[in-house]
């Protein structure tokens, strides 16, 4: 559609001057609109505000290049961040944690890659399984979203103070009682440490649909799951001839293992 080639010369414009100052006027000039329309336009066709695409492309671009040996405000102020203070406050309020914090864990993060309006064909074929009952030891999550509380519990190294140091795959369980509940830990067998702070919950046995997210990287990981979510809710059980089971669905999935593939756990029940 027109708008979409409009918006995308916006996006092309904000990508070559990442390391400028932007303005709003120049991004609607770029796409041929006038402010009103382009503001408007481009939250209906990417979801977000131009000032948050901006913002998080920025802090993205920055976080690719924390692992070197460039002090990390010298970074920041390359992408139009004139403190270390007004960065580490930007870093917090998208990620829930400190860039010290995220360096030394060194954990995947929910980062924006450059936004392209040609949608490629994603499809993944799950294989259905029956499982036995089994018990979990888990945190529940403190935030409305869930990646942020991975962004905690990996960096508190929750995992290992359950485990007694072990390493061992992580669970996150997604349950529904009028809004998202989410809980992250460890089978229960696993859990020979500290476990304060903790409760049991038990994944009933039964038929799931269990996808494997596609290979990826430390900066991409986070992105693939949730575009692999959106095609299990949106495409694949609609068409699949199953409906979502009324027990939780999980991610499992080892933070150390640095494979950048998880596996969700979605409950089935046949239609009919």
């Amino acid at each position: 559609m027109e708008y979409k080639e409009h918006i995308q010369k916006a996006i092309d414009f904000i990508e070559d001057n990442l390391k400028h100052d932007i303005s709003l006027s120049e991004c609607a000039r770029a796409a041929g609109y006038s402010l009103y329309h382009f503001l408007r336009i481009f939250r209906e066709v990417t979801g977000l505000t131009p000032a948050d695409y901006i913002r998080k492309r920025r802090l993205t671009e920055i976080i690719k290049k924390m692992n070197g040996s460039k002090n990390i405000s010298d970074i920041a102020f390359e992408y139009g961040f004139n403190s270390k203070e007004n960065f580490t406050r930007a870093f917090k309020t998208e990620h829930h944690i400190l860039p010290g914090e995220y360096k030394s864990a060194g954990n995947s993060l929910k980062l924006y890659e450059k936004l392209s309006l040609d949608v490629k064909p994603f499809y993944i074929t799950p294989e259905l399984v029956r499982l036995e009952p089994f018990s979990l030891t888990v945190y529940r999550s403190d935030e409305e979203y869930p990646p942020h509380f991975w962004n905690k519990y990996n960096c508190r190294k929750l995992s290992k103070k359950l485990t007694e140091g072990k390493t061992v795959s992580d669970y996150g369980v997604s349950e529904y009682n009028g809004k998202l509940n989410y809980y992250i830990g460890v089978r229960t067998e696993h859990a020979e440490g500290d476990t304060s702070g903790t409760v049991n919950i038990i994944i009933p046995g039964g038929l799931y649909a269990v996808f494997t997210t596609p290979l990826s990287n430390t900066f991409d990981f986070v992105s693939t799951i949730h575009r692999t979510w959106q095609f299990i809710l949106n495409v694949w059980l609609p068409d699949s001839g199953y409906v979502h089971g009324d027990t939780p669905a999980f991610e499992v999935y080892n933070e150390k293992s640095r494979s950048f593939q998880e596996e969700i756990y979605i409950p089935v029940i046949k239609k009919g």
